[in-house]
């Protein structure tokens, strides 16, 4: 069974900021084009195989790798809740 996936406010908004960050940097969008593609495509994987992602210590959340990027995820029984994109060059602290 497929699930759907729900983005909260806040991963919705570091989605937004990393891809502006890549848009501002580059002068470009072709790498934040490409990385928002490579975020839809693995949540279109995750929603088939849901249990794909790397277990953490909270139940039901999950961890995809995304490059230099996490995908953390929650399962419910039809959903797949994006609680954040991660990037992992961030200071850990205001995870």
């Amino acid at each position: 069974m497929v699930r759907q996936i729900v983005w909260t406010e806040r991963a919705q908004k570091e989605r937004i900021e990393i891809l502006t960050f890549w848009n501002n940097h580059n002068k470009s969008t072709s790498y934040s084009k490409k990385l928002n593609k490579l975020i839809r495509e693995s949540l279109k994987l995750i929603s088939r195989y849901p249990l794909i992602g790397k277990p953490t210590n909270k139940e039901n959340v999950k961890v995809k790798i995304l490059k230099n990027y996490l995908l953390i995820y929650e399962l419910t029984s039809d959903e797949i809740i994006v609680l954040s994109v991660w990037d992992c060059r961030q200071k850990p602290i205001k995870l």
